[in-house]
């Protein structure tokens, strides 16, 4: 009984590995988002745009890539 066991343990355990390292693989390149919220941004500015002023976004998660959140202090927050 032990030897009919040990294969199955084995297949289960290898179908196991493979699923986990395609689930790394599949979300290695996505970005975590942060749990805060930058409550100061007045507008977003980004390349596609060229000088237009976009509406405010909470934060990089929620504008698009090569954006730039100018916040009201007049500092930037570069969203690449």
């Amino acid at each position: 009984m032990a030897c009919t066991k040990l294969p199955v343990m084995m297949l289960l355990l290898l179908s196991g590995m493979v699923l986990f390292a395609e689930l790394q693989s599949s979300t290695g390149g996505v970005m975590a988002c942060p749990q805060y919220c930058l409550v100061d941004v007045e507008y977003v500015t980004c390349t596609s745009s060229g000088d237009q002023k976009l509406p405010a976004r909470c934060n990089c998660c929620n504008a698009p890539k090569d954006c730039t959140l100018h916040l009201s202090d007049g500092t930037r927050v570069s969203c690449s």
